[in-house]
């Protein structure tokens, strides 16, 4: 894989965050327990807020942006503990927060850093919250790249990839950047940042008129102190990203290595995984998440190739890419715009639509995998 030139990124500090976000007690923080953070003898590193300008990797360019309606559907590969090319547990990620591959973390190509994401396995309907705090993956066809850990919970680890929605939580990334740069959103109380320390957890009852809506799966164990090799293949999407003033994330190299985490001090059950993925990476580690379990829908894997105002020019590109498969003009509404949207498909499985999508991109360079 192609690398750019590197510039370890690194920010060392003794605090971490002691967050709490009220709200739903299905996926928020503050209504469904309470967290005390004490002081610990070991300095660890504490990321920091980031967008970031546009970049470019392997001829793609990507614009970052603090995009709180986001929310896609796609294929989501996984990193951590590679067998060959780059193992990234242990560096840097983009925002300087030490990567873990049993943290429950994921890379985004332009979401803030840290945000959090709401991640579901169409496949499986597993669902849980993870934080974003690194850039990835840089594959064609693919929207996320979770750690090892995220994808031993969701269920897919042993397959490589998974077709998933991803919604960022608005609300509790907006407290997150507030914890982290001071300065927080309107009529919200900022909550001070505590050193590093053990973490305890006190249920509370939900407040009244909450509401769950999906089943909560019992609480799943913490990562061994050992794990079994990654499947071969099944990490992909990795490289170094360069972001605004020439950053970028660490490259493979013996100077670049950071130490491992220290000894995982013992777990503690946290109300759900919200609450796990608002904590910084270190403290991921100890804590116990639970998985929410929504309905499984039969989903179709399509080819997009383009959006066009006019119909005539989606016709055009429709009879170009014919001869790859089957191909639809399907108009959608955008805001007050009729658009027109050419998919080619569908695929049958991620490895066809990504042969799909090679052949596709020749003639259309922004088609992209979307699950339906």
């Amino acid at each position: 894989m192609r690398v750019s030139s590197p510039r370890a990124i690194a920010l060392l500090g003794s605090l971490i965050m002691a967050l709490g976000l009220g709200g739903c007690a299905e996926l928020k923080l503050g209504a469904t327990g309470v967290k005390s953070i004490q002081r610990g003898g070991d300095e660890q590193t504490r990321g920091i807020y980031k967008v970031g300008a546009a970049y470019q990797i392997n001829g793609a360019w990507y614009y970052p942006a603090e995009d709180y309606s986001y929310a896609e559907t796609g294929i989501s590969s996984f990193y951590g503990g590679e067998r060959s090319g780059v193992d990234f547990h242990g560096r840097y990620t983009a925002n300087g927060e030490l990567y873990d591959m049993n943290a429950l973390t994921a890379a985004h190509q332009t979401l803030p850093m840290p945000s959090l994401v709401r991640v579901t396995n169409l496949d499986n309907g597993r669902q849980m919250v993870l934080r974003v705090n690194d850039r990835g993956p840089f594959v064609a066809g693919r929207i996320l790249d979770v750690s090892r850990r995220s994808a031993q919970l969701l269920g897919f680890e042993g397959r490589g990839t998974a077709r998933v929605r991803v919604e960022i939580l608005a609300d509790d990334s907006r407290q997150l950047k507030a914890a982290l740069t001071g300065k927080a959103p309107p009529t919200t109380e900022t909550v001070a940042a505590a050193p590093r320390g053990s973490v305890s957890s006190d249920a509370l009852p939900p407040p009244s008129g909450a509401r769950v809506s999906t089943t909560q799966v019992a609480a799943l164990p913490p990562p061994s102190e050992t794990l079994p090799p990654a499947a071969t293949g099944s990490s992909d999407g990795r490289a170094t990203m360069r972001g605004d003033s020439g950053s970028s994330r660490a490259a493979p190299s013996g100077a670049g290595r950071v130490p491992p985490p220290p000894p995982r001090a013992p777990s503690v059950v946290l109300a759900n995984s919200a609450q796990v993925a608002a904590l910084p990476p270190e403290a991921q580690i100890r804590a116990v998440p639970t998985l929410v379990q929504t309905e499984v829908r039969a989903t179709t894997l399509w080819i997009q190739a383009g959006a066009f105002s006019s119909y005539d020019n989606a016709a055009r590109l429709s009879a170009r890419l014919q001869r790859f498969g089957g191909t639809q003009i399907v108009p959608i509404q955008n805001g007050a715009q009729q658009l027109y949207r050419v998919r080619v498909g569908p695929a049958q499985n991620v490895p066809a639509a990504d042969k799909m999508l090679a052949d596709v991109s020749d003639i259309a360079p922004g088609a992209r995998i979307t699950v339906e």
